[in-house]
């Protein structure tokens, strides 16, 4: 299960929950300019999130804040720019959990634990499979039964090698024994393109960056990853209803700041988010 990372991982994400309720509010600095950087590319759901923030900071703090996308290697070309950034407030990363994971699968040149402080988590959600609207496969246990009949002919993609729809993918095909193909984009929004030119067979997704999809009837959701139906989805089933019990994968996108970012600063971030 992704759970299963080292519980020096796990407190990080605790840190990023429990972060916002760790300081007193300060008030914003008038005139200040903000970067929030975003490791993946432009319209995935962490990019959306991203611009949303961006512009009610902008409209209600006085603070010209701004997204930068530099998506590549998983997440981890932008993270490594905000830990080289300097520690002035003036710099953020927004991630997601690959922050965490790609120290165990890559080289990086950063640590998750040391290089960054923690300002807030800003929401947790669901990870959804979906496919086209006419494609054949109607259920996962459809897209399971082609895996098997035809091995290496079912091919998903997702938002970059070490995300957490990658894992989530590659823990699936553990449990099932299937021979599934990954095919890893440098985001969300690029994957599903692929996915509507008819290139893959399905794609596993954050469920912000295919809401819009899903509403309009574009792309149609066959599971969920999580223990327990998503309140947004509660028609789709989920990837332990097939059988597969232990099976559990869920994101959240977090802000963090560069290491020795002082505390008065973190208490303006965090008040600021």
């Amino acid at each position: 299960m992704l759970r299963n990372l080292p519980d020096r991982f796990l407190a990080l994400s605790a840190a990023l929950l429990a972060c916002s309720l760790a300081a007193a509010p300060v008030s914003a600095q008038s005139g200040k300019s903000l970067k929030i950087v975003v490791p993946l590319a432009a319209g995935g759901g962490a990019d959306i999130l991203a611009r949303i923030l961006a512009e009610q900071i902008s409209e209600g703090q006085h603070v010209n804040a701004i997204v930068e996308n530099r998506p590549g290697a998983g997440t981890v070309i932008g993270t490594e720019v905000v830990a080289r950034a300097a520690p002035d407030g003036e710099t953020v990363l927004l991630t997601n959990p690959a922050f965490l994971i790609n120290p165990h699968i890559k080289k990086v040149s950063y640590d998750p634990l040391t290089s960054f402080e923690p300002v807030c988590n800003m929401v947790d959600f669901p990870l959804v499979f979906v496919v086209p609207k006419d494609s054949p496969v109607k259920s996962m246990a459809d897209m399971l039964a082609m895996a098997k009949a035809k091995p290496g002919s079912v091919t998903v993609a997702s938002a970059g090698t070490g995300n957490p729809t990658h894992i989530g993918f590659e823990v699936l095909k553990k449990a099932t024994g299937l021979e599934m193909t990954y095919v890893p984009f440098t985001g969300a929004a690029p994957a599903i393109n692929a996915l509507l030119g008819g290139h893959i067979t399905a794609v596993y997704s954050d469920y912000g960056t295919i809401s819009g999809q899903l509403k309009s009837g574009t792309l149609r959701p066959i599971a969920v990853g999580s223990k327990k139906r998503a309140a947004s989805l509660p028609d789709v089933p989920t990837i332990p209803e097939l059988g597969y019990t232990d099976y559990e994968a869920e994101s959240w996108n977090g802000i963090l700041a560069p290491a020795k970012t002082s505390k008065e600063t973190l208490a303006q971030l965090i008040n600021t988010f």
